[in-house]
């Protein structure tokens, strides 16, 4: 199972994981149109949390057992069973953020424009996530852990 594994010690709240995954997530996937042009702007799934000397970003853990996914109270939120990636489902999303709440490491983030929950999907349409692929420090890292598979 992949994650994104942020590595506090070398980031320096560049915010450029945060910049890249909004394009990523634009319809343009222009710097420019997906900042200024687009409306609604598209959202980044990751965020920068910084307190004095230290910073890192947020995102989904893609936990083994997603407590989001259990308490959404309309099914939106799923988690493939394959490849691990936890999701929203967008046309199930009420924006009731109960999975917001539920989140014990704050990276679901309420889309209010929208009335969606949004969250790191890992790319998956991309060999290596933008924020990944596009951090100066290699402050996020793609992990691959392996998930112990029950013997019945």
């Amino acid at each position: 199972m992949k994650r994104i594994q942020a590595r506090e010690d070398v980031c320096m709240a560049c915010r450029l994981c945060e910049v890249n995954c909004l394009i990523e997530h634009s319809l343009s996937k222009d710097p420019v149109k997906a900042y200024k042009k687009e409306v609604p702007r598209a959202m980044p799934r990751v965020r920068v949390d910084e307190k004095s000397s230290v910073s890192f970003a947020t995102l989904c853990h893609h936990c083994e057992q997603p407590v989001c996914v259990y308490s959404c109270i309309t099914g939106a939120m799923g988690k493939d069973p394959v490849t691990g990636v936890v999701s929203v489902n967008q046309d199930k999303c009420v924006g009731c953020w109960t999975c917001v709440m539920v989140c014990p490491f704050g990276a679901i983030l309420p889309d209010t424009l929208r009335g969606k929950a949004t969250k790191c999907d890992l790319c998956v349409h991309r060999e290596t996530p933008a924020c990944v692929e596009n951090c100066p420090n290699q402050a996020l890292m793609v992990v691959e852990e392996k998930v112990a598979v029950p013997v019945h």
